[in-house]
């Protein structure tokens, strides 16, 4: 007997053909399958794109979107309504300046009629004498001892109010209480009197009896220019002088004729 009959075998048995014949299919089928998915695919291919989806707004979320919206909306209305208050203020604010401007421009010249009516009174209480009852009271004048005439009554109220307003300025269009113009203050002086005379020159000049310019009396109306052309008028305030809103220059004045010599006379006393 062999000495080495009795030491086991470390070799692994043979497998059988059929399995390895198996295991060889198998394997081999395994990779067909991946060349031929590999020859099936493109030599490029796209990469792929992932489409996230958005989350819709939950009612919550939309509220709020909601309220925020009204909300802005709701500053832009105050916004406006804001401005149009202001707007009102403002206009109101203008008018009311204007209406208290006129009120004042009234009062004012409230005043100086009051003021020119009690001159003329004081005047006419000082300048009564036996010597001046003998005149006509419808002659609105009288002479004193050195024969310059005088006036009185509704003379004397209509100059007074006319003296009042010497050194005020001249204003074309204006009608007092601090400017004139020739027309405006004639008529002004006028209607102390009540008398209602047109506002303009030209029809002034016509609005009484013409008088020579050697027969003058206080209170009568000079006028420069044609009858119903005058382009400016006056008051004859006795003595060889006047009383009017001449220029810008000088403003109302009283002057002697001879500064500026008139064309024609009115009277209406």
């Amino acid at each position: 007997m062999s000495h080495t009959a009795h030491i086991p075998s470390h070799r692994k048995p043979r497998r059988g053909a059929s399995k390895t014949a198996i295991r060889s299919g198998v394997a081999g089928g395994v990779l067909s399958t991946m060349a031929l998915a590999g020859a099936a695919a493109p030599a490029h291919a796209e990469p792929v794109t992932e489409t996230i989806e958005m989350p819709t707004l939950s009612s919550a979320l939309a509220g709020g979107v909601a309220q925020s919206a009204t909300a802005t909306q709701r500053v832009a209305v105050d916004l406006e309504l804001g401005a149009q208050e202001d707007a009102a203020a403002a206009h109101a604010a203008k008018v009311a300046k204007k209406a208290k401007a006129e009120a004042e421009r009234k009062a004012e010249a409230k005043k100086k009629a009051e003021a020119a009516r009690a001159k003329a009174a004081a005047e006419e209480r000082a300048s009564r004498s036996e010597e001046r009852t003998t005149l006509s009271a419808s002659s609105g004048s009288s002479s004193d001892s050195t024969g310059t005439t005088q006036a009185t009554g509704s003379a004397a109220a209509v100059l007074a109010f006319a003296r009042a307003q010497v050194g005020d300025a001249y204003v074309l269009g204006s009608n007092g209480p601090d400017s004139w113009d020739c027309s405006s203050l004639v008529q002004a002086a006028y209607r102390q009197i009540g008398v209602d005379l047109p506002r303009t020159s030209q029809p002034q000049s016509t609005s009484g009896t013409p008088v020579s310019l050697d027969n003058l009396q206080p209170g009568d109306i000079l006028y420069w220019g044609g009858a119903g052309s005058a382009y400016h008028v006056a008051i004859y305030s006795g003595g060889g002088k006047f009383i009017g809103a001449q220029n810008s220059g000088t403003g109302v004045v009283e002057k002697t004729l001879d500064w500026d010599p008139p064309s024609g006379a009115i009277r209406l006393l």
